[in-house]
């Protein structure tokens, strides 16, 4: 039985332009099913220094770190682990008694998910250039795809990108599409691009599979399409489980069994993310 709130409880946070709730339910989820003296609340912040020293100061275990602020954060932590110095992006902080190292598990999660998802690796076209395009490029890169292009009109940003890891860049979609569709911006999330679709319908009916990593909420424009149109779908629900996990683990030094991930998705996202685990 999880403990009562108390002085001696760990508090876990998330930092996130637009918070919600499926994050804090999931931990919060785990950490009963474990019985754990923690819990997790998300939040938003105007001032980004402000908050990591709060951090630091208040002794906070550990944080989520989602748009727009994965890059940003950088020169506020004090170390960054090898998955993050690599890609240039933090998603994870870690307190130890007041150092702050920075992770990043949205790679582990993106490259699980195209090796157990995805039968071989199919040309790619993918929109988006910020810490989130770094994570899902690299873990593209590293499972094997080697044909793809990178859409961005951020030309300093996909010009990088894409030179880093080997694929071509280009400011705005092309004529066709291609058997893979992913969409690493925020077209499709809850607010004022709710209804955006990240790739023309002629582009999703021409592809085999779709991967949008937008979380809130699961059933984007793009995945809506997709399943209606019979494609192979990953959605931004699976990536944030799978990273939240190794952020659990991070945190709590315990890894939590299959049923009891399956058990706090259910719980956090309902039954169709937590069915795709099982995918």
């Amino acid at each position: 039985m999880k403990p009562p709130i108390g002085r001696d409880t760990r508090l876990c946070m998330s930092l996130s332009a637009r918070p919600g709730n499926a994050g804090s339910r999931l931990h919060n989820r785990l950490y009963e099913l474990l019985g754990l003296d923690y819990v997790y609340k998300s939040f938003s912040t105007t001032d980004l220094p402000a908050a990591i020293g709060g951090i630091r100061a208040l002794g906070i275990r550990g944080c989520a770190i989602s748009m727009p602020f994965k890059e940003a954060v950088i020169p506020l932590i004090d170390r960054l682990e090898e998955s993050a110095r690599a890609i240039d992006s933090v998603n994870t902080i870690v307190n130890d008694e007041g150092v702050l190292t920075g992770y990043n598990t949205d790679y582990a999660a993106v490259r699980d998910l195209l090796e157990r998802r995805m039968a071989k690796p199919l040309p790619f076209l993918l929109r988006g250039s910020g810490g989130m395009a770094k994570a899902a490029v690299a873990a593209l890169r590293d499972a094997g795809f080697g044909d793809g292009t990178i859409v961005a009109r951020n030309e300093t940003a996909g010009r990088a990108l894409a030179g880093q890891y080997g694929y071509d860049w280009r400011a705005d979609l092309p004529d066709a599409g291609a058997p893979l569709l992913i969409n690493v911006t925020p077209m499709g999330m809850e607010g004022p691009d709710s209804e955006a679709m990240a790739f023309p319908e002629e582009f999703i009916a021409a592809c085999d599979s779709a991967f949008d990593v937008v979380a809130l909420p699961v059933e984007t424009p793009l995945v809506r399409a997709a399943r209606a149109a019979g494609k192979a779908v990953i959605s931004g629900g699976e990536v944030v489980v799978l990273q939240a996990v190794e952020q659990f683990i991070l945190y709590t030094g315990i890894r939590p069994s299959p049923e009891q991930v399956r058990e706090a998705t259910l719980f956090a996202h309902g039954p169709d993310v937590a069915a795709s685990l099982d995918a």
